[in-house]
Formats: C-alpha cells, structure tokens, sequence
C-alpha cells in the first residue's frame, strides 16, 4: 500500500459518508411520507392515535440503534484507515526526504565539480594566454625590416586582440560562477567617482574614435565621493561603454555621473539602434542578445554588471526608445551625505 492508494482509501471513506447521509435523509423522507398517508387513513380516535404513537416510537428506537451499529462500524473501519495512514506517512516521508537528499547531494557534487573544472580551466587558459600575448607582444615590436616583419607586426597586434577578448570572456564565466555561489567579491573604497569615469572614457575613446564615434564626458564640478569597488565599477562602465559602441553606427556616446539624492548616478547615453520596449527587463538577463544570430559576445556582460551594481546596493536601469538610442544608468549609495558644491 503506498501513499496514493492511501489517499484514494481517504477519499473513498468521505463519499460514503456523503452516500450515507444522502440515504438516511431518504429514508426519513419516505418515512415521514408513509407516517402522514398513513395518519389520513387511520381513524382519529383517542385510542388509535396512542396505539399509532407508540409504534412509531418503538420503530423510531429500532431505527437509531440499527443506525447507532452502523456508525459504529464505520468509526471502526475509518479508526483502521487512519492507523494505516498514520504508519504510512512516516515512511512515505522519510522515503521522499531520502530522494530529496540524495538529488541534493549529487547536484551539490555537479556544482563543485563544475566550480572546480572552470577554476582548473581558467588557470591554465590563462597561463597559455600569458605565453601568447608575449610571443606576439615580441612579433608586433619586431625590428627587422622588410615585408615579412611588416607581416608579423600585423600578426602579433591581431593575436593580441584575440588573447584579450579570450581572456575577457574567462573573466566573465570566472564571475558568472562567483555570482551564482555568491561570492561575488567587492573591495570598496571612498574615493571621487568623477576619475572612474574619466578612467572608463580614456579606456575606450580610441576604440570609439576607430568606428567615428564621439565619446564626450560630462561631470560635476566639485569632487563626488562614494564608496565603491574602483575595478568593479570600471567593469560596469566597460560593459555599458561596450554595448553602446557596439550598436551605434554614428554620434556621439556621452558618459556621466551625479549627484542624485543620497545616490550617485552613472550613465551612458548612445545614438544607436535602441531596444524593442518587451526587451527592456530581458536584456539584464543571463546569456540575452539582441538577436537569435547575434555573435557580438555571448549575453553576460550586462548580467555581471546588474549584479555588481546589487552588491553595492545600487540598481540598474535602461531608457531606451527603439531606432533613437539607449541610456544605461545605475545608481550606488553616496554613503555620508551630499557632496560639496
């Protein structure tokens, strides 16, 4: 007997009772039906109608006890049934919390093998990605002249292009796997969120510059201070910086930050090709891309940045209007009030 027959067995005990009482209304029904047919037949004498009233008593009596023993078996028979049940569960439960277990435990192994392996991975793709960087760091400043020299300078700039978007890309699984076991890692100092800007701006001003983008800054004047992680902040920004290069053909990306209430307010504006309003949400998802086809990365840069942001206890948001452009922007606590003005 398992825990759905048992169930099927509780089930069926609450329809006979259901049965049993539509019966006995039933019968009362017919009975008090008889009784009246029976009292317009009679005559309406003193002594008939003590006669009539003592037989119905006596058959009133006989009709409680017959259904007094009835109950009684039926007390019984749902007695054992809730005996059985009561033996069962325990079993059924400790069964199921014994499976429970043992998934856990096998998808626990997974993870940590899973964990390990990407931590075995990265470490030696890293390391062969430091031997190649440097051969071609030595191709691409190579001193002899001549075509063939010419050549390999090209060769050694391009594998350094391809080792640094390798090496990005362990980056990001690195922290994927950080953020799903949360231990995503932050070193927060106070400092001016003006030359993280500035810093983000500088990095990627040449590669915006190559595609005949703009890329304008605009800041405060007066020094604004939080508490942040510099290189994780910097990682927002590359992300954000990244896209909107990505997806814009021609103008001006301008970046920002300000005070903004108790928070401080980053953002990165772009000219492009906007977002479908649906995709507003999706696009902070794992693994999104504008495009089932769409091989410009691999959909996680924007779901690391969303998750940094969180752990700073900021947010992270998009005004987008589709063929017009994007703003990016997130927010962090300013920490100690407002800044100087």
């Amino acid at each position: 007997m398992d825990r759905a027959v048992a169930e099927k067995r509780t089930a069926q005990l609450g329809e006979a009772d259901a049965i049993l009482e539509r019966a006995r209304e039933s019968a009362d029904a017919v009975l008090e039906s008889a009784r009246e047919d029976a009292d317009e037949r009679l005559p309406r004498t003193e002594a008939a109608a003590t006669a009539l009233a003592e037989t119905r008593a006596t058959e009133d009596e006989v009709l409680r006890e017959e259904r007094a023993l009835a109950d009684r078996a039926l007390e019984r028979e749902r007695s054992e049934s809730v005996r059985t049940l009561a033996r069962l569960f325990p079993l059924e439960r400790e069964k199921t919390d014994r499976h429970l277990l043992t998934e856990r435990a096998r998808a626990d192994d997974a993870v940590a093998q899973r964990d390990d392996f990407l931590g075995i991975v990265s470490h030696d793709l890293r390391n062969l990605l430091g031997a190649i960087v440097l051969s071609a760091d030595m191709l691409s400043v190579a001193s002899d002249d001549g075509h063939a020299a010419s050549q390999a300078a090209v060769g050694g700039k391009r594998i350094l292009r391809y080792a640094a978007r390798m090496n990005r890309l362990i980056g990001d699984l690195l922290d994927v796997a950080s953020i799903d076991a949360g231990t995503l890692s932050l070193h927060k100092e106070r400092g001016d969120m003006r030359e993280v800007v500035a810093e983000a701006a500088d990095s990627f001003r040449t590669v915006a510059e190559a595609k005949g983008l703009a890329l304008e800054v605009v800041l405060p004047d007066q020094p604004l201070e939080a508490e942040g992680d510099r290189d994780r902040l910097l990682q927002v920004l590359a992300n954000l910086i990244t896209n909107a290069i990505k997806f814009t053909n021609a103008g001006t990306i301008t970046l920002s930050c300000a005070r903004a209430g108790d928070q401080v307010r980053f953002s990165v504006r772009d000219p492009g090709i906007g977002i479908p309003e649906g995709m507003r949400e999706s696009v902070f998802e794992r693994f999104w891309q504008v495009g089932k086809n769409d091989r410009r990365g691999v959909g996680l840069g924007l779901y690391i940045s969303r998750s940094i942001v969180h752990a700073h206890g900021g947010a992270i948001a998009v005004d987008t209007e589709l063929g017009k452009g994007s703003t990016f922007f997130f927010t962090i606590p300013a920490g100690d009030g407002p800044s100087p003005r």
